[in-house]
């Protein structure tokens, strides 16, 4: 008998697979404590429009990291920081800097934990570190760390 699992069935699968158990096994145990449901048509229907609404927000998620990749190679975020008197910055530009100035600047909000630095930033200059936009799916912020 082909069921689709409501939750996970240890040994059987996941919830919203469909899988083909033995009659006794579903109408004994499964259904009763409300684990899976006949797989009839409705259903079916149902497990498609899902599955297709879910490739459809992945797609849509896929655009628009690649339309926030195409702007981030465009902007350039200018960060002041104070000098040492060797020509130094106190500390380090965080990755959590970057994200600030780029949301006040650019109004693009990443969260900080996406943004890479190879390095910590401890000198004045251009850098570029890479942004995890999405799997597979990366970006590059030009970085210009100036004195204040």
């Amino acid at each position: 008998m082909k069921v689709v699992l409501l939750s996970d069935v240890k040994g059987q699968g996941k919830k919203g697979q469909v899988v083909n158990v033995s009659d006794g096994y579903a109408k004994n145990f499964l259904f009763p404590k409300n684990l899976a449901t006949p797989a009839d048509n409705k259903i079916m229907n149902e497990l498609k429009g899902k599955e297709e609404a879910r490739l459809r927000q992945i797609e849509l998620e896929k655009k628009a990291a690649n339309e926030t990749a195409e702007k981030l190679k465009t902007i350039v975020v200018k960060i002041k920081a104070q000098a040492g008197a060797d020509g130094r910055i106190y500390g380090s530009v965080t990755s959590k800097e970057i994200a600030e100035q780029l949301a006040a600047q650019h109004g693009i909000t990443i969260d900080r934990r996406k943004i890479t630095l190879s390095d910590p930033i401890k000198a004045f200059g251009n850098y570029s570190p890479e942004v995890k936009l999405y799997p597979e799916i990366t970006g590059k912020i030009n970085v210009v760390v100036t004195n204040s």
